[in-house]
């Protein structure tokens, strides 16, 4: 007679390819290159087997997902990400999380990334007015003018940064006329980040993107370090 026990199971113990799958429908341009990357940053410890293999749990994925989502939705850098873990895993919460994103110490949880996904949202024109406290004239002067862009009538999240910040632009005197230079310098800005990561976009395997796509964000964010610290500097030298 068999034991009542007989098919107990242990924690699920899941292959790269088993991880993929579960991950596929929420980042289906993951692949098994990027998760070897994110390991290589620390960002995962998956167990080995005897022979080297890696074993793969539910915390593992959890944990992935997460990056994934802020990743992908909050466009914040590896290193970034990493803070936030090492500071769960020691049973803290972690400071200065993006507006709206809540977590428990110690829980990375789908539920979790199912929120963080829920930010990558699409806003319709009503809706980016509502939020963002944009008439319909500064709307019209932000798509005029480039500034905002829509797909088929939807907005994402960049768009509403935009329109907040032209709103309180605006109660200074600046209208979007104003604000073609820096449309145009993102766009000086954003071909620099594109040839200092050419080489690593020009190879084919997923990995090199990976760590393309993470260069671009840390670059990005020290070309607005330095716009902003030498903007502060001349402010400072203001007669006021």
């Amino acid at each position: 007679m068999a034991t009542a026990h007989a098919d107990r199971r242990g924690p699920q113990v899941l292959n790269i390819g088993e991880v993929l799958a579960q991950l596929s429908d929420d980042f289906p341009s993951m692949t098994a290159s990027k998760i070897r990357f994110l390991e290589e940053k620390g960002l995962i410890n998956p167990q080995r087997t005897p022979a080297g293999y890696r074993q793969y749990s539910e915390n593992d994925v959890e944990r992935l997902r997460f990056v994934l989502a802020l990743q992908r939705d909050q466009y914040l850098p590896l290193k970034v990400i990493k803070d936030y873990l090492d500071a769960i895993d020691r049973g803290e919460r972690p400071e200065n999380l993006p507006a709206g994103v809540t977590l428990s110490p110690r829980i990375v949880s789908e539920e979790l990334a199912t929120e963080l996904q829920s930010r990558a949202r699409r806003l319709s024109e009503e809706q980016l007015r509502a939020e963002s406290g944009a008439s319909v004239p500064l709307l019209e002067s932000l798509l005029s003018y480039g500034l905002i862009g829509h797909v088929n009538g939807k907005f994402d999240e960049h768009a509403l940064q935009v329109a907040r910040a032209c709103v309180q632009l605006e109660s200074h005197g600046l209208e979007p006329r104003h604000l073609r230079p820096f449309q145009a310098a993102a766009d000086r800005e954003f071909g620099l980040v594109e040839r200092a990561v050419a080489t690593l976009t020009s190879r084919k395997d997923a990995a090199s993107h990976a760590r393309a796509a993470e260069a671009a964000r840390e670059i990005s964010d020290l070309c607005l370090s330095l716009h902003q610290a030498l903007v502060h500097d001349r402010i400072s030298r203001m007669d006021i």
